[in-house]
């Protein structure tokens, strides 16, 4: 507990400090956001007075930034220059990115694991060079050429997978998007997993383990690879929420309306209120899935609990 603690205080600082950046960079921004949403139409002095006092745009920054955390703590992101609840409007298209990234994230978490593994054990041999070969391809293509090619190729040609929309729902509209926003992550987590695999491989405890007898799977399950997704697990719990923020071209390629797309059509908007409400709680996942992490690594490990404790 003491542990778990000393990580969610440290977790705290971390949060505002995140936001408050988020929060002045996007209002500073050039340009009124309020005369924005008149066009090319004169606004009268008196109804920008308004407006701005409403939104708090006439105050100075911090003050702004705090009323904006105090609604955050009642749960409440604010609401758009029209008038709008930010949260009413990325209620549904939250729940689509999150199926997204989630899909992305199992297909990185099995697919690149299992590659890892197996490259690993087979170290100098085909399925390596392979798997090596394999990820170095995916990382240097850029993710909307797979993607396209993807849903050309797999969607359109084979007709494996429904090509755009969310009509079949999950997990079967976003197979083929996940595993394309999750191919550049599956690469690494596979490098990273035969990487950290061969170097436990060659480990003291290894030797002995296998000297004392044990068959070759208890030595690596139990002990090899137990240690080896340590630098796995800081990877794939950081890479969660970059397939969050990272989905705009995936949603994009798919036609998927997910938070990705609000965020582009938000900045072209200018409307601020929606691109902090979509920050401020990405911001809120990634301290979670290191805090996660940082928990599990004291399972993965018992000698990390007590040095950081």
């Amino acid at each position: 507990m003491r542990y778990a603690a000393q990580r969610l205080a440290q977790a705290i600082p971390v949060f505002f400090a995140t936001t408050f950046l988020i929060y002045a960079m996007v209002f500073a921004l050039p340009g009124d956001p309020i005369l924005a949403l008149a066009g090319d139409k004169p606004v009268p002095e008196q109804v920008l007075a308004v407006m701005r006092a409403r939104y708090h745009l006439d105050e100075p920054l911090l003050v702004q930034y705090g009323h904006y955390m105090l609604g955050v703590f009642r749960g409440d992101l604010g609401e758009t220059f029209t008038g709008q609840p930010v949260s009413e409007l990325l209620q549904d298209r939250w729940a689509v990115t999150a199926q997204l990234a989630l899909t992305a994230w199992i297909f990185e978490l099995v697919v690149g694991i299992g590659l890892g593994v197996l490259a690993g054990l087979r170290r100098g041999g085909a399925a390596d060079t392979a798997v090596l070969a394999g990820t170095t391809f995916v990382i240097a293509v850029p993710v909307f050429v797979v993607g396209y090619t993807a849903q050309i190729v797999l969607g359109l040609n084979l007709g494996l997978f429904p090509t755009a929309g969310t009509d079949e729902g999950w997990p079967g509209s976003y197979l083929l998007p996940g595993m394309v926003l999750g191919s550049f992550g599956l690469a690494y987590v596979a490098r990273l997993t035969r990487t950290s695999l061969v170097e436990n491989l060659r480990a003291d405890y290894v030797r002995t383990a296998t000297a004392k007898g044990l068959s070759r799977r208890r030595v690596v399950g139990l002990h090899a690879l137990r240690n080896s997704l340590i630098p796995v697990v800081t990877y794939l719990g950081v890479d969660f929420g970059n397939l969050m923020a990272g989905a705009v071209v995936t949603e994009g390629i798919f036609n998927l309306p997910g938070i990705g797309q609000q965020v582009f059509q938000s900045i072209q908007l200018q409307e601020g209120p929606v691109v902090v409400g979509v920050v401020t709680l990405l911001v809120m996942i990634f301290i979670l899935a290191n805090l996660a992490v940082d928990l599990l690594y004291g399972v993965l490990d018992p000698r990390i609990r007590r040095a950081r404790a």
